[in-house]
């Protein structure tokens, strides 16, 4: 398995090193402090490229997701006045709030934003859009099944629980067929391959996802808990929402080219899936000597027990 090498590299000197470590580093992970807007700053150059392309920036937690009564209006100004939306969003105002601005960034075309002025707070919400993946949708018609499926792997290829936000290139068909645009310097830039997304959240039929070909090794983490996984590993905790199906291609089926995935079928369903990568710095390595978010501390040289960047735990 991949990465193992440098596991075995570190493991002479694990133990002479363990004495200087105990109490020396704690068990927690640096947490970013970064806003959605601080984020965004931050990668200029991968945002710039949103426009024409599927990059964009993860954050989205998947906690209490409930799309039940969006369906049917469409993301107008006709379908975000409506009694049922303004119920809707005023269920949970932060939360929801938080997923229009994904639900905006996925179906809506970059160059436009949608406006809903809450009537009971009199508050007044914009939200850009960017991937332009449910054109009709946008237009203010009711979801039609493609659409539900295209957002909701779009939301799953977006969501992190952890609240980071980590840049990502989105690969696939958008509702109508038409492939995302990309670029060579795009798959340079995102040379992992990390994971496909399907599913349908407007529905009970909930967000699947798998690795793409590939698996951490064991000493490998990503600051992504719905994407890459470790070979035959279970969903993450801070990612209950998504169900692991492994790998894959032995659920997908894949475009022509080798580079996304069409179609993905579990349960007798086929679903439209989007796929992802990740820049190569974004998998980080037991032994690295910083204690990354998907590191715990431990006695080992494994991610999930790191001595070298986490120290021991505390009892």
């Amino acid at each position: 398995m991949a990465g193992r090498g440098a596991g075995r590299s570190v493991a002479a000197w694990v133990l002479t090193s363990a004495l200087l470590l105990v109490g020396a580093a704690g068990c927690g992970v640096q947490e970013s402090t970064y806003e959605e807007e601080q984020g965004l700053a931050l990668h200029t150059q991968e945002r710039s490229l949103q426009e024409d392309n599927g990059l964009s920036l993860n954050g989205l937690s998947l906690n209490g997701l409930s799309l039940n009564g969006l369906s049917l209006n469409g993301l107008s100004l006709n379908g975000l006045s409506t009694t049922d939306f303004s119920r809707w969003f005023n269920d949970n105002p932060a939360g929801n709030e938080l997923l229009m601005r994904y639900i905006v960034r996925c179906a809506v075309s970059a160059n436009e934003t949608r406006s809903f002025t809450n009537p009971s707070t009199g508050v007044v919400y914009t939200w850009s859009g960017g991937l332009g993946l449910a054109p009709a949708w946008s237009g203010g018609a009711p979801a039609t099944v493609a659409e539900q499926q295209t957002i909701s792997a779009c939301l799953g290829a977006h969501a992190n629980n952890y609240g980071l936000h980590v840049s990502i290139s989105v690969l696939g068909r958008d509702s109508t067929g038409a492939n995302i645009p990309y670029t060579s310097d795009e798959l340079s830039l995102f040379a992992r391959r990390e994971s496909c997304f399907f599913g349908n959240v407007f529905t009970s039929e909930g967000l699947f996802a798998g690795n793409d070909r590939s698996s951490l090794a064991e000493d490998e983490s990503t600051p992504r808990p719905c994407g890459l996984k470790g070979y035959g590993a279970l969903s993450n905790a801070a990612c209950a929402q998504v169900k692991r199906i492994g790998q894959c291609e032995q659920y997908c089926t894949l475009d022509p080219s080798g580079t996304f995935y069409m179609n993905c079928s579990v349960n007798g369903v086929q679903y439209k899936p989007l796929t992802t990568r990740i820049r190569s710095q974004d998998v980080h390595r037991c032994g690295d000597g910083v204690c990354q978010q998907g590191e715990s501390c431990g006695w080992g040289i494994t991610a999930d027990s790191c001595l070298l960047d986490c120290g021991t735990c505390a009892l």
